[in-house]
């Protein structure tokens, strides 16, 4: 028997289109031009890259408009990717968790200026003592992934059995002299807030920041679990053919990279920094503060956040994450209310459109 051989672009446009019609039948007119431009540009870059599958959302104005996706969720099973598919949000994480760590801060419950031993007083003590604001920032001398790490397939119980990969190793350097990117230095950030909290890290996450936000599709990457709409996971061989990312564990590093979330919830997560009712300004100073080293040298980074100006004189918050089979990217752009996320099921992936549809969308609101 022969098979007829589909378009893959005309049936994977024709099963999704009826759903972004349907998550928001209602489109604001002043964006819908916006709208029909990011479509191209999400089917486009599918095209381009040759990923598995993409999924994003939009806000503008403080306000959810349009979310949409593109390609597979399960290449193999030819299931289609939609916007509520669960990717690795990898180091997207870090500013969740930085949201719990700053209600913390600014409910009186965590002085982020304090020793971790405050918090984590079986943490070993260094050199040099370390806070959890220096963490936040990538300032606290806690060393980076050493090679193969990443792909640990080990399972571990607690945050703080996690901690036992780098605990017992040097400091890289004194705290607060140098910027040196660590989601191991997150990791700790979770035990700081499981001490603060008198909770479980996840539990207190589940509490005070996806139940509050309605992010309900945002959990923690057990591989073991059965977790519905969660992507299969892609990465490339060395012929640049797509093949089965490899099976890992990231119960070691929740707050580091751990999260499996979607691009509404992480849209949702970003509106809500836009307000005051989840966040007061105490807690959004320190988040989107950048820090300094202790020379005076800018590091381009605040608490959990990356922050910048720029070439239009506009402040951006962002985060990227990359996984083993996950790419993620997310933007704010606090005075117009624009707040971008896109998620890739593939290691590595270019997300550069992620950009593009930033200045789409602000350009849109500003006129």
């Amino acid at each position: 028997m022969v098979f007829p051989r589909y378009n893959l672009l005309l049936v994977v446009s024709f099963v999704l289109a009826p759903y972004a019609g349907a998550q928001h039948a209602q489109i604001p007119e002043q964006y819908q031009a916006a709208v029909d431009s990011a479509q191209k540009m999400i089917l486009e870059a599918w095209q381009k890259h040759k990923y598995p599958g993409i999924a994003v959302a939009v806000a503008a104005e403080g306000q959810l408009i349009w979310s949409d996706a593109v390609g597979f969720a399960d290449l193999e099973q030819r299931v289609p990717m939609w916007p509520h598919s669960r990717f690795r949000i990898a180091s997207i994480s870090k500013p969740i968790a930085a949201a719990a760590a700053a209600k913390l801060y600014s409910q009186g419950r965590l002085d982020i200026d304090a020793s971790v031993q405050q918090y984590v007083p079986d943490f070993p003590q260094k050199r040099w003592p370390i806070t959890t604001r220096q963490l936040g920032a990538h300032l606290g001398g806690i060393r980076s992934y050493e090679p193969g790490e990443m792909l640990s397939a080990v399972p571990y119980a607690t945050v703080s059995d996690g901690l036992e990969i780098f605990a017992t190793d040097t400091l890289m350097h004194e705290p607060g002299t140098r910027f040196l990117y660590s989601s191991y230095g997150w990791n700790l950030i979770s035990a700081v807030i499981e001490g603060a909290a008198g909770a479980s890290f996840l539990d207190h996450m589940r509490q005070e920041v996806f139940l509050p936000l309605g992010m309900l599709n945002t959990v923690a990457d057990h591989p073991d679990k059965l977790i519905a709409h969660r992507v299969r996971f892609y990465t490339r061989n060395e012929e640049g053919l797509l093949v089965n990312a490899p099976f890992v564990d990231n119960s070691y590093k929740w707050a580091g990279g751990g999260f499996l979330s979607t691009p509404i919830d992480v849209v949702q997560f970003g509106i809500a920094h836009l307000a005051s009712t989840f966040l007061d300004d105490v807690a959004k100073e320190l988040l989107f503060t950048e820090q300094l080293t202790s020379t005076g040298e800018p590091t381009g980074y605040a608490f959990g956040w990356n922050v910048e100006v720029r070439a239009d004189d506009l402040r951006y918050f962002s985060h990227r994450g990359g996984a083993i089979g996950g790419t993620s990217l997310l933007v704010i752009q606090p005075d117009t209310g624009v707040v971008v996320a896109a998620m890739i099921n593939m290691s590595n992936a270019d997300l550069e459109i992620v950009q593009e549809l930033v200045s789409l969308f602000v350009a849109t609101v500003q006129h």
